[in-house]
């Protein structure tokens, strides 16, 4: 996190509002973007006054090119921050500071879809491999769990002596009636990440009641 000047995001229509605001009443015409830019180096409400006027704009673009109105907020608070951090190596030319903000948006859209793309391809790989090369992790539980009283304490106590996660994992999946997709919402994993989480669980519970028998 930056320590210099902190932005306060608020909610473009809001922000439409009030820089409407500012400019009635027969006051003074505001300063222009460049003197904006000129006293924001200084003076974070000079930042502020720039945002006001850009947010819904750069908002909107950023909607259009991506469909979803949630991650144009984040996008847009993203860009926003990140022209305040840079503002010491911006330079002044044609379409000026709304345009570098635009184009800041612009690339932070990309990033965030690279960075999606690469922790699908992850989870792809992680899902392929486990598919592949290991064996149904269900198969050790069923194996192990049954009605009666000792296997069950067997196993209660093998799953005590795993890692919370892995625990949490078999606990999720086999003891609360959830399918795959439920369980991996859950611990707020991918599918496929849940799916190697399990698999990992189930080997290292295999272990443990090997060492119970």
């Amino acid at each position: 996190m930056s320590s210099g000047p902190q932005l306060v995001v608020m909610d473009p229509v809001s922000a439409d509002d009030a820089a409407s605001s500012r400019s009635s009443g027969g006051q003074p015409p505001p300063p222009g973007d460049r003197d904006l830019v000129a006293c924001a180096h200084d003076d974070v409400e000079a930042f502020a006054e720039l945002y006001r006027r850009h947010v819904r704009d750069v908002h909107a673009y950023v909607q259009r090119r991506c469909g979803s109105a949630t991650l144009a907020d984040d996008i847009t608070a993203a860009a926003f921050e990140r022209a305040l951090r840079n503002l010491g190596s911006f330079r002044w030319r044609d379409g000026g500071f709304r345009a570098w903000v635009f184009r800041i948006a612009g690339n932070e859209l990309i990033d965030h879809h690279r960075r999606e793309a690469a922790a699908n391809r992850r989870d792809h790989r992680l899902l392929a491999d486990h598919q592949t090369h290991e064996p149904d992790p269900a198969d050790v539980f069923s194996d192990h769990h049954s009605d009666r009283d000792g296997d069950t304490e067997a196993l209660r106590r093998a799953l005590a002596r795993l890692r919370p996660r892995y625990a949490e994992a078999i606990a999720l999946r086999h003891l609360s009636g959830l399918d795959v997709a439920e369980a991996a919402a859950a611990m707020q994993l991918s599918k496929a990440t849940f799916a190697v989480t399990l698999h990992r669980a189930m080997k290292a519970l295999h272990h443990e009641l090997e060492v119970e028998s």
